[in-house]
């Protein structure tokens, strides 16, 4: 057995080095299996159900992750509007909107105050059923792929599973969240063309038909899909890691307020990848929602290599900030609906035994 364990493990390029496993005393045994095949994280969550308001796994748990979804998303995004908008206008007309500061100068000179909050509301809905999609399904599809995959593969290919899950979670949401999206960038980057949603919905279908609102869903999957996956499997991981390399006390051990300060470490951590993985591709939405009649293709070789960077602080700030709130934001749903919350992935025991790591 350990013979075709072993290679596997450490074919995966994102296993655990060797396995390392603190041995701690006091540690509760895991709980029985039950006969009918589960995942460990369903048994841990079984043996706790009285804590819980709903199973782990359940149409109910799915719901209110996907609530969790809708809170972090479309309030996050909402808080940062002037940021997007001025990250936006910088990236459409960098002669015009030279940096940050000049940015957000020009705006206020031009429009007001009032005007760094253009393109409000698409946002706030836009990106409330971008989580619902991507919380919810992100949930589901690591059960189901889990599932599949068995317990011990599961855990040898975990990260693997984190980006799967998440792609998959991400290629939904994007649909749902791309005509909002049309609609907001339209009302940022085009001065005069609408000022609200309600005038920028019928003038965009009278251009350009159905196709106005999702002629930027390729490349938003081409930004959000490697995001999402950075986003998810990034964030599993430092958890992971810090709560063996950092933390000084093991999960079970640290308060709800303890656990939520690691939550949104590890997904600032996890944000600044995600800015810099997805930033060329969000170069190329920007531009292809203010433009009639262009491709992506055509976009990206217009901008070419330094000109699909441009307003990446911009983004690194608004992007890790907005990521560590969501996940902030996504635990504390969680906490407040006593949703089960299963710690960092643990070997489970009958892998240890087929690798000789157990008497």
């Amino acid at each position: 057995m350990f013979s075709s364990i072993a290679p596997l493990a450490r074919l995966n390029p994102f296993y655990a080095p060797h396995f390392q496993l603190a041995q701690q005393d006091g540690v509760r045994k895991r709980a029985e299996p039950a006969e009918a095949p589960t995942t460990r994280r369903s048994l841990a969550a079984a043996s706790a159900s009285e804590e819980y308001s709903c199973e782990y796994g359940s149409l109910q748990f799915y719901a209110l992750c996907g609530v969790g979804g809708v809170l972090s998303c479309g309030i996050t995004h909402t808080a940062v509007v002037p940021l997007d908008l001025v990250k936006c206008r910088m990236q459409v007309d960098p002669q015009k909107y030279k940096s940050i500061f000049n940015g957000f100068s020009v705006t206020v000179n031009e429009d007001g105050v009032r005007g760094l909050a253009k393109g409000w509301a698409p946002t706030f809905i836009g990106y409330s059923m971008q989580g619902l999609c991507k919380f919810g399904f992100y949930e589901v599809f690591k059960v189901l792929y889990g599932n599949m995959l068995g317990e011990e593969n599961a855990y040898l290919w975990r990260t693997s599973l984190y980006l799967a899950a998440s792609a998959s979670a991400e290629f939904f949401a994007d649909i749902a969240l791309a005509p909002m999206e049309a609609a907001k960038v339209r009302i940022q980057t085009q001065p005069g063309y609408a000022n609200t949603l309600r005038q920028a919905l019928p003038k965009m279908f009278g251009e350009e038909g159905i196709w106005a609102f999702y002629k930027g869903v390729a490349p938003l999957w081409m930004r959000q899909i490697p995001y999402t996956m950075m986003k998810f499997a990034c964030f599993e991981r430092t958890v992971e890691a810090l709560y063996k390399y950092v933390v000084p006390k093991p999960r079970s051990e640290c308060t709800k307020g303890e656990q939520l300060i690691v939550t949104f470490v590890a997904g600032y951590i996890a944000g600044v990848f995600c800015a810099i993985v997805s930033h060329p591709a969000d170069s190329v939405v920007s531009v292809l929602n203010k433009e009639k009649g262009s491709s992506a293709s055509q976009v990206l070789m217009r901008l070419g290599f330094k000109g699909v960077w441009k307003g990446l602080f911009a983004r690194i700030i608004m992007i890790g900030t907005l990521t560590a709130l969501q996940w902030f934001i996504y635990d504390s749903v969680k906490v407040y609906f006593r949703l089960p919350r299963p710690p960092p992935p643990e070997m489970p025991e009958s892998l240890k035994k087929k690798l000789g790591l157990t008497e």
